[in-house]
Parts: structure tokens; C-alpha cells; sequence
């Protein structure tokens, strides 16, 4: 029975909007249904932040001595109102670039609502009462939880979810995604942020800079679990520095209402807090699909998936949206170009064994790609040198008064970058170069090579780079008494 069309993208998420363009343009007939899931590249927190940044620049102007600022600073209800006005418009903005009409321009079907599979009595997605059949597949939903048959090596691993909290749902919580519409009454309360994930550490530095007092409560060991342990620990001392409490190591095993006050279990202790914000991206509902219907399993990290990212279905495709608790949505773009390829033609290209970049929002940011300091020398024991420069020498961060942070770059003792690690001002810029480098091949001595303006931050890229070669003579004694032996000798025949 002859199908309608080359591909089925479901979801409207960066990814399967890419994928749908792509498709259209090699002349496919695609269709994308938007399951309600789409989401705006500027998110609340990404507002919040800049929200705390701005007031934090302007505070430094009055410490500076510019006293006109102080006179005209907005009072807290204008800077909430006009938040919400900039952030609608960004958002509104953002999204109108792929808005239904843009895309049906293109060639692309537009269908809104959510869709099913069903297998009889021929294997399709029912939306809107309406069958759409398809040569394939592909589910583009950024909360999809995707899991590899076999893993493949520096992929990354989905950390379950937060821990059902006793009393939780009873006494009541905020999510971080409704945080800046409920900003105005949090005035002058203390709250209490639980959750893993890096949104929760971005919150609590915005919402601390805002004037709230704030604690975040994370289950790890470590603050940012999956991130470098010296990274980290500095964004921790910031956090702490601006007034965060941070519980690490701490589980909450129940919440509690007394006398109209909510009480945290943490650990051993009992905290009293006005407002909960539970910090985690909830997984889309996947039973939504009914996936048994179209022969997709599951397992308890989400949609089964091969290297090539074809589901137990060989006909459906699906790319990850979170990974490791992280806003990664460059990772289910990456996906989605592979699963396009085998969708459309032969299904021949595999998820390549490429380092994961994250970035992670805080001021100053966390950036970071491949390995961490403490999987690399596991991995390669004494064979890795670790380059290390602090942004106080550069002479713009100086200026800038941007100063705390550092560079890590891991090598190879051949040279071949393992990962890198930047805690700085303009981090997630940064942190590209090494990316790009590190997806081509290049050894550290390419990025030593980098012939770069003075004033430019990513002199710090090239004076780490630079390390090497000072910690390769630093260890080479024989080298170091040639060397010496030849210039004594120069200076005695000159």
C-alpha cells in the first residue's frame, strides 16, 4: 500500500524543525507535527540570568562612583514588568523565524496536536483523527528520553530522575519554568531549590543576585556531577560568595506543611522555607505515543536506540533532547542530520564517537567538551598533561573586571586534545575553538600556533596551548643540558 509521505518529523523542537527544512529542500515531502512541545531558544532562566547580570553591572557602576546610577535605578516592580515584556518579545521573536506559515512556505505540512501510533491496518501516526503514513519517522521531542543499545564511548549517560519526595506534591512546589512569572511575590522570601541538574545552580545565582535568599539542595557529592571536579568546586565558591547556601551530599525525603510554613527534611536537617523550586527538566510522556503499537521498546533510561539511531522499529528514527540533565539541544541536532540521512536513503551513517559539549549558565560560565581531568587520567594514567592559566592574566579580563576563572586543556602525551575545561567570561564562546579543533583532529601544538590579537580573550586558549611545550622542556633534563651546553659553547666562539 503506496504511503503519503517521505518522512513524519514529531516534535517542534529545533531539531526536528532543522530536520523537516532539510528534508523539504532534498524535495521530500515531510510533515512535522508539533506535539505541543516546541520551546523558545530563550527560556525563563536565560531571562533571569540577564536580568541579574544587568542589575549586577549596574551595582558596579555605583561602586565605581557613578552616583547618577544609583539615582535612576528602576524599582523592582518596573524591573519585573519590563522582564516580562522583553522576555515575551524575545521569545515571540525567536520562534516567528519557524512559525507554521514560515515553514509551509518551504514545502513543509504543519500539523498541530499530538499523535499516536497505530499498526492496523497499516503502521501510521493518527493526529487530529487524521492516519499519516510515512516511509519513516523520526521523534524530534526535546524531553525524549533516548537510551543505546550500545553505548557507544563518550556518548554520556542520562542520570534517572529526582526521587519522588514525600509530601512534595501535597504541600506544593514551583517548577523552574514558571519562576519569573511568580518573581514579584518571592520578594524577601527564602527558598529552597532541589534538583541535579545545571538549571538549578543558574537559578540559584540569578535568584540571589535579585535579592532572594536562596539554598540549593543537591543529592551529589559534587555540585554539577558530570562536569570537571576543580570547575565545579570554583562555580560552588562563587555561588557561596554571593550568598547561595549549597547542600551537597544532601537527599530530601519529605516535605512538610506546619502552622502554614513549609518544613525540608534534608538530610538531618529540618529547614523552614517559604517557596520549594524543584530544578528538573520533566520527561516528555512517552506512553502518549503508544510506542508498543508500532514495535519500539523501551528500557528504564527511555526509547531504545541503535548507532544509527533507528529504534526496534527500523522505520523510526529519534534523537536525544537532554542529556546528563543538560540543555543540550546542539546534540539532537547533530542526531537529527544522521537520523535524516538513514531516514531518507540507505541507512548507513552512525553517531559518530564525538566529544559532548555543555555549557552551563552561571556567571562566570562553565563550558566544557570531552573528558573530564579525572576519566582521562583514569583512561590514560600518567599519558595525560594537564595545561592550566588563569583568566587574571589577560589583560581584557583585567579591564573588565572578569578575572575569576581558568583554562584546562587534557593531552595526550602525543598531543591529541582529550578534553577541555573553561570557567570564565564568554566561556561558551571560548570553548567552540577547542570543539572544532578537537572534532577535526588537531593536536594541542595547532591551537599553540594561534596567532591572535592581544586584546582578545582567547589569548588564553593559545597561552595554555603554549604550556606544553614549556612542560615537555621542564621534563626533558637531557634536552635542557644540550640546550645549556650549546649556548655556553656559542657565547665562547662569539
Amino acid at each position: 500500500m503506496p504511503v503519503d509521505y517521505d518522512l513524519v518529523v514529531i516534535g517542534g523542537s529545533a531539531a526536528g524543525i532543522q530536520a523537516a527544512i532539510a528534508a523539504a529542500q532534498l524535495k521530500a515531502r515531510v510533515v512535522l507535527v508539533d506535539q505541543g512541545c516546541a520551546t523558545s531558544k530563550i527560556s525563563d532562566a536565560h531571562v533571569l540570568s540577564a536580568m541579574g547580570q544587568t542589575l549586577r553591572q549596574l551595582q558596579r557602576g555605583v561602586q565605581l562612583g557613578l552616583e547618577t546610577i544609583e539615582a535612576t535605578l528602576p524599582s523592582e516592580a518596573t524591573v519585573w514588568t519590563q522582564a516580562k515584556r522583553w522576555s515575551v518579545a524575545a521569545k515571540t521573536a525567536s520562534t516567528e523565524m519557524h512559525s507554521p506559515a514560515v515553514l509551509s512556505a518551504m514545502g513543509i505540512e504543519v500539523i498541530a496536536g499530538f499523535g499516536e501510533f497505530h499498526r492496523k491496518p497499516q503502521l501510521g501516526l493518527l493526529v487530529n483523527g487524521r492516519s499519516l503514513r510515512s516511509c519513516a519517522y523520526l521523534l524530534a521531542i526535546d524531553s525524549l528520553r533516548v537510551s543505546f543499545q550500545t553505548e557507544p564511548t563518550g556518548v554520556g549517560t542520562v542520570l534517572p530522575p529526582l526521587a519522588a519526595i514525600d509530601g512534595l506534591t501535597t504541600v506544593g512546589y514551583l517548577t523552574a519554568d514558571v519562576v519569573l512569572q511568580k518573581l514579584p511575590s518571592l520578594a524577601s522570601r527564602q527558598l529552597v531549590i532541589i534538583g541535579r541538574e545545571a538549571i538549578g545552580v543558574e537559578l540559584a545565582q540569578s535568584l540571589v543576585r535579585l535579592g532572594r535568599s536562596v539554598m540549593l539542595i543537591v543529592p551529589d557529592a559534587q555540585l554539577l556531577p558530570h562536569e570537571d571536579a576543580e570547575a565545579a568546586f570554583l562555580i560552588q565558591a562563587q555561588l557561596e560568595a554571593e550568598g547561595v547556601e549549597v547542600l551537597t551530599g544532601t537527599s530530601v525525603s519529605q516535605v512538610r506543611e506546619i502552622d502554614g510554613k513549609k518544613w525540608v527534611q534534608a538530610g538531618n536537617r529540618a529547614i523552614e522555607t517559604d517557596e520549594i523550586i524543584l530544578a528538573m527538566t520533566p520527561p516528555f510522556d512517552q506512553t502518549s505515543l503508544n510506542l508498543p503499537a508500532a514495535n519500539v521498546k523501551q528500557s528504564s533510561s527511555g526509547i531504545l536506540v541503535n548507532a544509527k539511531l533507528q529504534t526496534t522499529n527500523p522505520c523510526i528514527y529519534a534523537c536525544r533532547g537532554r542529556i546528563a540533565g543538560y540543555d543540550t539541544p546542539h546534540i539532537a541536532l547533530a542526531d537529527a542530520k544522521v537520523a535524516l540521512k538513514n531516514a531518507l536513503f540507505l541507512p548507513i551513517a552512525k553517531v559518530t564517537d564525538r566529544p559532548i559539549l555543555s555549557v552551563v549558565a552561571t556567571h562566570p560560565p562553565l563550558a566544557r567538551v570531552g573528558q573530564t581531568e579525572t576519566a582521562a587520567v583514569q583512561r590514560y594514567g600518567n599519558d595525560v598533561t594537564i595545561l592550566r592559566q588563569p583568566f587574571k592574566t589577560l589583560a581584557k579580563a583585567q579591564l573588565q573586571d572578569e578575572t575569576t576563572g581558568f583554562c584546562k586543556l587534557l593531552v595526550h602525551r602525543n598531543g591529541e586534545l582529550l578534553g577541555a575545561h573553561i570557567v570564565g567570561w564568554q566561556a561558551e564562546e571560548l570553548i567552540s575553538t577547542i570543539a572544532l579543533a578537537m572534532q577535526q583532529k588537531l593536536k594541542i601544538q595547532a591551537i599553540a600556533a594561534l596567532v591572535l590579537p592581544s586584546s582578545s580573550l582567547a589569548v588564553i586558549l593559545q597561552q595554555t596551548a603554549a604550556e606544553w611545550q614549556r612542560l615537555r622542556l621542564q621534563r626533558n633534563t637531557r634536552l635542557q643540558d644540550f640546550l645549556e651546553g650549546f649556548f655556553n659553547w656559542r657565547r665562547s666562539v662569539n
